[in-house]
This record gives structure tokens, sequence and C-alpha cells, in this order.
């Protein structure tokens, strides 16, 4: 596995980026941003880091690599990946944040920001250049610790925005489990949701890196939260990514709402009435009254891309997440009184909230406001360590001709119509939907799918798999 940027960062295997390689990127970044004129010699730079065992001596190398350039680190320590970028927003420091998110403990990354937020694809193919050039020069040395001590600070910025969400109490009377596991957002989410008046119980706390996949729960994960939401009889369980910046938010039965529900109800929460999305997410929401949905390709950079070109054509009260759930805030939005100010990237503390004062507001089961918006069923999975070569492979002859799609689908259904904005979503001629996509950042093939009823679903996605399984088996003999 290569190091290489995806939607959304640089990932690989955690050997693979130790040492030279995140010297190398990180230098890299500074020399970018210096030259580009987004940085000043002397200017501060943020960094933090999630739990996994690689990511302190990644941070370590890194922080000397930017120190040695002539920028100022400032060491934000353990903190999710929002409020890094929130902090990084109020000091006008560009950042980075060492994780890898969801993906195994193996495997890291790291996340870059410019001082106005995240880096975008131009960034990516000017920073990869800068690292081609530097190879060989850069000494992957930790001589200068991880910087001036920010963490207190940026945690608190974080929290104080986030406790202006909701009245004090707002979520009295509930019971919600906090799967803590070894999310960066464990602790500051069991203390917002207390301080709001829930009861809070912790759950599954790890001092070993587990990769939770937000938007692709697995099953093991799943029968935690069910056997979970019967012990405690509990209202809701939320959690959330490596980083935090991506929610889970399951019911009282312990079923993980979908993510791109999660951005949904943000968006209401907040007031939104444009929100941006990749092609991934419900096709429901375009039904949505009062909101007006603009599609992307998948990953952060695409939905903050679409935010700025919905703010360039005029647009007001703009918002964006992923299927995953990540909710990014494109203008100020006026919740609780407060004014929430923008943070272009994604966050799950925003959508864990407005689903859990929804239900509260409307004195409302979570399974039974998921029902309320009356989506159709939407369900995602991946193959994992599914060869990139064999993914590629795959794209190149669905997307040959109508006949190979149409061959490659006999055993699922007829194909009526398809877009190619990220992947292949393919409608069928009963109105399912299903959609092929190659993972940006790991060597995984996913696969969603939308039908009306939930056994139609289950049926596509697990047939949609094993189509895909079948091929790659077929090509490599």
């Amino acid at each position: 596995m290569q190091l290489k940027f995806g939607t959304s960062g640089l990932r690989g295997l955690s050997e693979e980026l130790k040492g030279e390689p995140s010297a190398r990127y990180a230098t890299a970044f500074a020399r970018y941003l210096l030259t580009s004129g987004r940085s000043q010699p002397g200017d501060p730079i943020v960094i933090a880091r999630d739990f996994r065992d690689s990511s302190p001596e990644i941070a370590a190398v890194c922080a000397s690599a930017l120190s040695r350039e002539g920028l100022r680190v400032f060491d934000c320590g353990t903190v999710p990946t929002p409020a890094l970028a929130l902090y990084g927003r109020a000091c006008g420091a560009a950042g980075l944040m060492i994780t890898g998110s969801h993906i195994p403990a193996d495997r890291n990354g790291i996340k870059f920001y410019r001082p106005d937020g995240e880096i975008d694809k131009e960034d990516e193919v000017a920073i990869s250049r800068i690292a081609d050039e530097i190879a060989g020069q850069v000494a992957p040395v930790a001589d200068h610790g991880l910087g001036e001590d920010h963490a207190s600070r940026a945690a608190a910025l974080f929290i104080e925005r986030n406790r202006q969400l909701l009245p004090a109490g707002a979520l009295a009377g509930l019971k919600v489990g906090v799967y803590q596991h070894s999310t960066v957002a464990r602790d500051l989410l069991a203390d917002l949701i207390a301080f709001f008046g829930a009861d809070v119980v912790a759950l599954g706390r790890s001092e070993h890196f587990v990769p939770v996949d937000t938007e692709a729960v697995s099953t093991e994960t799943i029968e935690r939260l069910q056997a979970w939401a019967r012990e405690h009889r509990l209202d809701a369980i939320v959690s959330a990514d490596g980083d935090g910046d991506r929610p889970l938010v399951a019911d009282e039965n312990g079923a993980p709402l979908r993510g791109d529900l999660l951005g949904l109800i943000a968006c209401g929460f907040v007031g939104a009435t444009l929100a941006v999305t990749p092609v991934t997410s419900n096709s429901g929401l375009e039904r949505r009254e009062g909101l007006s949905v603009l599609r992307t390709r998948v990953g952060s950079p695409f939905v903050i891309a679409g935010m700025q070109q919905a703010l360039a054509e005029g647009a007001h009260k703009v918002a964006g997440f992923e299927a995953n759930g990540g909710t990014l805030t494109a203008t100020p939005f006026v919740v609780n009184g407060a004014t929430l100010q923008p943070l272009p990237t994604r966050d799950c503390v925003l959508p864990i909230v407005a689903a859990l004062a929804a239900a509260a507001e409307a004195k409302l089961a979570l399974s039974a406001l998921a029902a309320s918006y009356r989506l159709p069923v939407a369900l995602s999975d991946r193959l994992e360590n599914f060869p990139v070569e064999t993914s590629a492979r795959l794209m190149a002859y669905l997307r040959g001709g109508d006949e190979n799609l149409a061959a490659f689908l006999a055993p699922i259904g007829r194909p009526v119509a398809v877009s190619d904005i990220d992947g292949l979503r393919v409608t069928l001629d009963d109105g399912r939907i299903i959609h092929f996509r190659p993972s940006g950042n790991a060597p995984e093939m996913r696969c969603y799918v939308e039908a009306d009823m939930a056994e139609a679903a289950e049926g596509l996605l697990s047939s949609g798999l094993s189509t895909i399984r079948h091929w790659a088996r077929t090509v490599s003999n």
C-alpha cells in the first residue's frame, strides 16, 4: 500500500509513513505554505493526533520538520479534527492532523489544513510535487519536541462552540450511551451530552485503537450496540470515528442511523436552505421541502468546493454533509440565540446533538424520528483488502460500454440510467439504485444501494457484493 492522497488526506501503512516520509511531507507542506504566501516565517501552525500507536511518533517527526522550516508549532494534543480546524481558524494558522480516521490500526495518515481551511486537490498536487522533489533530502528527526502546549485551549474553544447549540439541560430525561472505544472525541462527547442533561453511560472504552467506520458499521459493532441498548435500556448510543469528524448515532434498539440522515437532520437543526452532499447520499434528500441539494463527488474537498460554488452564486444558509454524517457549515447560523460561525470541515458533534435534540423536542424514539423522514432504505458495505488494481479494472470494464454494464448487472436487474459523478451510480428498471465506487484512500471496493423496502435493499447489497467478488475471481484466473 503506497502513500497517496485520497478523499481525506494522505494515507498509507503506518510503517510507510513513519520516519522520512512524514518528515518529507510535513516539510513539503511548510514550503508550499511559505512559497505560496499562505504563511509567513514565524507564523503558527497547529498539530494534533489520534490514539493510534504510530501517531505520537509521526506527530513528533512532523512537528520537528515544521519547526526547521521556520514555523511556530502549537501542539493541540489528542483532540477531534474539527477542534483542530476550529482552533487553527481562530489562530489564523495552518494545521496537520495525524490520523487514519476509521481505517485499521496498521495504517495512518495526515490531514492538511491551510489557514483558511482544508487543502483542495490543487494543493495536494503542489504538496506532492514538492515532496517528490525533496525525496532523500530530509532527515526524519524529532529534535524540536511537539511545540508549544495548546491542547487545553484547543479543546476549550471547541467545547464552548458546542455548548451553545442547546440550552443546558435540554436533553434531560434521555439515557444516552457513549461508545468511547478509541476515538479522540470520547470524553468530549460524554461531557457535552451530560451538560445538556442526559444520563450518560460510558461504553467500550479501549486503550488499543479500534477502527470504527461510521459509514459501514461492522456486524460486530452493531451486535455490541444492540446488546448495550438492551442491557442499559438506552434511548440512544453515540460515538465517532478515530479522529472525531464522523458521527455514529444508534437508536433505542442499537440500530445505527444512516449518516446522510444525520446530515439532513443537522441541516434542519441549523436552518440550512442549501445542502451540498456527495452523490452517494440518499436520493430522497431532493424531496425534502425547503432544502435545495447540490451533489458532488465523494470527499470533503469536493463538498467544500461545492459550498464555495454555492456562495459565489449568492446562496445563503449553506451547509454540507457526507454520507458518513460528517457535517460542514459554510455560512453563519443562529442556533439557540447564538451565532454558530462557519466550520467548513467535517464535524461529528453537530449532527449528534441535532439528532438527540430533534428526538427530544418531538418526544419521539430515535427509530420513529428516523422513520418520519420517509427516505428510501439506503445501505452500504465494502469489500476490504480489495486490490486497487482490481478496482480500477472493474471500473474500466463497467465504463467500457453499455453491453459490459448490462452483462455485469444481468443477475441483478436492467440498468436504465447511469451517473458517473463518482464511481457508477445505476438506476435499475424497477427503481432500485446500485452504486459501485472504489475507496479513495484504501484498498476497498464500496457498494451503495437504495430500495423502497429494507428486504429489497439488503438483497440488492448482497447481490452487488457477490457480483463484484465473482467478477474479481473470474479476471484473476
